[in-house]
C-alpha cells in the first residue's frame, strides 16, 4: 500500500506522525510523499514560514510537495507519478478537484475533526466548543468534490468537557484521528474495507472559517455561553474584548476561567448595589479575578493581556489599569466596532 499524505496545520503534523509509525511497522506500507500548502509569510517581518506538515515530513526524511493549486496539469501527474493506493489528507486547507480524487487506487480517505455531517468546513473543533456542545469526534470518511460530503468509513465519538478548549480538543482529536485511520488502513490491508455509509444533508451543519472577529465577547450573552465562545477561541484567535475606562478604550485579550461556583457568581453573591447590572460592567475584584456581568450572572477573568504587552494575573491589571477608574465597561461587538485598530 502506497500512501500519500496531504495536511498543512499542527493537526494535520500530529495524524502525519501516526502515520509515519504505522507505516514503519507495518509490511507493505510505505508512505511515499506529503503534500502541504505553500510557506506564508508571517509575524511582523512577514518572513516565510514553512507549515507545520512540511517540518515534520522534512524531519521524517520524506519527501514534499506544495503545489499552490492542482489546475495545473503538472501538479496532477506528479501525483499520478507517485502512483498512489491512499490519499490521507487531514487539514490541508485546499479542496480537491475530482481529477485528484480520482488518482488513488484503493480511495482518498479524509481525517474530518467532527462526527459529520455535523460541522462540516473549515473550523470544527473550535465551533463546536463555541456552540456548547457536550460531544465532538472524528470522522473517516471517503472524500468527493464536494465540502465534507462524502461517505462515512469509521467514526468516533469524543466528550467535550466544561472547562475544554479549541486548543485542548486539538491535540485528543488528531490523536483520536490518527487512530482511527490507521485502523481503516489496517481493514484495507486485510481485504475487508468498511463499507461507506452516505452522510443525511438534511442533518449538516457548516463551521465557519474562524476570523479575529469571532473572538470578541458579547456580555449581553448568558454565563454559560460566553464561557463557551471564550474557551473555543482560545488560543486562537483568542478572546478579546475592548473596555471603556472613562472614556478611554482599551483592547484586551481574555484567558477563559474554569466554569462553576468560582468563576460563575451569581450577583445576588456579590452585595451589589445594583443587583441586576448591565451586561459588560465591570464589577471589580473577585477572588483575584476580573469581574464582568454577563446576561444572567458574573464571569471571573483570571489573566488578562493588554494590547502590546503582556499577558498578566487580573490583580495585576486591576491595579495598573483601574484603580481609580469611575466608569469601566466591556462593550459588547458592535459598540467598539469604531475603537478596533
Amino acid at each position: 500500500m502506497r500512501i500519500v499524505f496531504m495536511g498543512t496545520s499542527p493537526f494535520a503534523a500530529d495524524i502525519l506522525r501516526r502515520l509515519h509509525r504505522f507505516a514503519s511497522e507495518t509490511a507493505g506500507v510505505e508512505l511515499v510523499s506529503a503534500y502541504c500548502q505553500p510557506d506564508r509569510p508571517a509575524g511582523r517581518g512577514h518572513r516565510l514560514v514553512a507549515p507545520p506538515v512540511r517540518e515534520l515530513a522534512e524531519s521524517l526524511g520524506l519527501p514534499v510537495a506544495q503545489p499552490l493549486h492542482f489546475r495545473e496539469e503538472a501538479d496532477r501527474a506528479a501525483l499520478r507519478a507517485l502512483e498512489p493506493d491512499v490519499l490521507a489528507v487531514a487539514a490541508y486547507g485546499l479542496i480537491l478537484p475530482q481529477a485528484v480524487l480520482d488518482i488513488p487506487a484503493i480511495g482518498p480517505f479524509n481525517v474530518h475533526a467532527s462526527l459529520l455531517p455535523r460541522l462540516r468546513g473549515a473550523a470544527p473543533i473550535e465551533r463546536a466548543v463555541m456552540e456548547g456542545d457536550v460531544q465532538t469526534g472524528v470522522t473517516i470518511m471517503r472524500m468527493e468534490a464536494g465540502l465534507d460530503t462524502g461517505p462515512i468509513l469509521a467514526q468516533k465519538a469524543l466528550a467535550i468537557g466544561l472547562d475544554d478548549t479549541g486548543g485542548d480538543l486539538h491535540r485528543e482529536l488528531a490523536q483520536l484521528g490518527g487512530d482511527l485511520l490507521v485502523d481503516v488502513l489496517k481493514d484495507c490491508l486485510a481485504g475487508n474495507p468498511p463499507v461507506p455509509v452516505a452522510q443525511n444533508p438534511c442533518r449538516a451543519t457548516y463551521a465557519a472559517k474562524l476570523t479575529r472577529q469571532d473572538g470578541d465577547i458579547d456580555w449581553r450573552l448568558p454565563v454559560r455561553e460566553v464561557h463557551a465562545r471564550l474557551r473555543g477561541v482560545t488560543p486562537r484567535p483568542g478572546g478579546r474584548a475592548v473596555l471603556d475606562l472613562d472614556g478611554r478604550t482599551l483592547t484586551v485579550k481574555l484567558t477563559p476561567g474554569r466554569f462553576g461556583r468560582e468563576f460563575a457568581v451569581p450577583f445576588s453573591s456579590l452585595n451589589l448595589a445594583d443587583e441586576s447590572p448591565a451586561p459588560g460592567t465591570i464589577l471589580g475584584l473577585c477572588r483575584d479575578c476580573l469581574t464582568i456581568a454577563c446576561a444572567d450572572a458574573a464571569y471571573l477573568i483570571p489573566e488578562l493581556c493588554p494590547a502590546g504587552k503582556k499577558a498578566m494575573p487580573a490583580s495585576a491589571f486591576w491595579n495598573g489599569y483601574l484603580r481609580g477608574v469611575s466608569q469601566a465597561l466591556a462593550l459588547p461587538p458592535e459598540q467598539d466596532a469604531g475603537t478596533r485598530g
